[in-house]
């Protein structure tokens, strides 16, 4: 229903910040509870963030929680991943994901978007 193009990838040294953006086209956005996913080379996808479709609820696991923040702008139809203290093992590309409730989303999402390559140097 709705496409997400990422965008924001880059390079970074670690203790740095990035941000990441989704933008969403398609569907109807704020009827989408939306997520950021990263993945290495050999291992799991793994869900790093969450938020419902009203942004009064999200997630985060233990690995990113107090440096990872995600919000979105329904009036832009876009969702970000506000990324601090950055570390080399949070390499990895970044998917953003759409999905119509917090479980949904964070399992089995509709959408996904193309990735977007984030390096952080030691």
């Amino acid at each position: 229903q709705v496409q997400l193009v990422e965008s924001g990838g880059g390079l970074v040294q670690a203790g740095g910040s990035l941000r990441l953006s989704c933008a969403a086209s398609g569907g109807t956005f704020s009827n989408y509870a939306m997520a950021w996913f990263r993945q290495v080379p050999g291992k799991e996808r793994e869900v790093v963030a969450a938020i419902s479709w009203s942004g009064s609820g999200t997630y985060y696991p233990g690995s990113v929680k107090g440096r990872f923040t995600i919000s979105r702008d329904n009036a832009k139809n876009t969702v970000y991943l506000q990324m601090n203290s950055l570390k080399p093992e949070d390499t990895a590309v970044y998917y953003c994901a759409a999905g119509p409730n917090m479980f949904v989303v964070r399992t089995t999402p509709a959408s996904w978007g193309q990735g977007t390559q984030v390096t952080v140097s030691s």
